[in-house]
């Protein structure tokens, strides 16, 4: 689960404490896990300085805390606060951005190249796909992995997210699919072509961060044309 820290603390010297971000950001290039940050100057209090820190765990957070860089800037840090900083940890329950960047690794993840890895950290195990196209829709993680097995065992695939809208527990996905049919598919023989679909993919998120439901429309009957599935109904 995503976890953000918050950092507050009383300063009459700002400019000498951005020195020492920036060279702590600069001692820990490499190490450090922090996925995003920002520090804000309270407008009413100018002495007041919030900085706000996101890591995709609290482990990943806690690691980051018993580093070596970490602790020297801290102790420099200290010396120039008026008082102690306190310190706010949070777990992240709802985040659009968030839910936008899991639903883009879900479909990085079931593209990937290799047997297909755990999904546990990206669907609900009771997770339910609605397939208008397909007229019967998955229910559950084991269906669901049957489903995308039997479309990772026919085409060598990638998607290429052209858009994405995020609000509230939901996040619209746009995206254009790319594939080259290496075994059967749908009764249609391996043609070997290189082929392409449109397609768009709305999920839902539960509280944790899972996709629990997904709507999914997409380009069948074009992908069929496209694979010679037409031609041989038109003779």
């Amino acid at each position: 689960m995503t976890f953000v820290q918050l950092i507050e603390c009383r300063t009459s010297r700002p400019a000498e404490m951005d020195r020492l971000m920036d060279r702590w950001v600069t001692q820990a290039k490499g190490k450090r896990t922090a996925t995003h940050a920002v520090v804000g100057k309270d407008r009413s209090d100018a002495s007041h300085v919030v900085e706000i820190v996101e890591f995709p765990s609290y482990e990943e957070a806690m690691r980051n805390s018993n580093r070596p860089e970490t602790d020297q800037v801290l102790n420099e840090i200290l010396a120039i606060c008026e008082g102690m900083p306190t310190f706010t940890d949070l777990d992240v329950v709802r985040d659009e951005r968030w839910y936008a960047d899991t639903a883009r690794r879900f479909f990085e993840t079931i593209a990937a190249p290799g047997p297909l890895v755990p999904l546990d950290d990206l669907i609900t195990e009771d997770y339910h796909d609605h397939e208008p196209v397909e007229g019967q829709d998955t229910i559950g993680m084991d269906a669901m992995r049957r489903k995308l097995e039997m479309w990772r065992a026919a085409f060598d695939f990638s998607f290429l997210v052209e858009d994405q809208i995020a609000q509230g527990d939901r996040v619209c996905t746009r995206w254009l699919w790319t594939g080259v049919q290496k075994t059967e598919f749908m009764g249609v023989p391996n043609t070997g072509r290189q082929v392409t679909m449109a397609g768009t993919t709305i999920h839902r998120f539960d509280a944790a961060g899972k996709m629990a439901e997904g709507w999914l429309q997409y380009d069948r009957l074009g992908l069929m044309e496209r694979l010679g599935a037409l031609d041989a109904l038109a003779k």
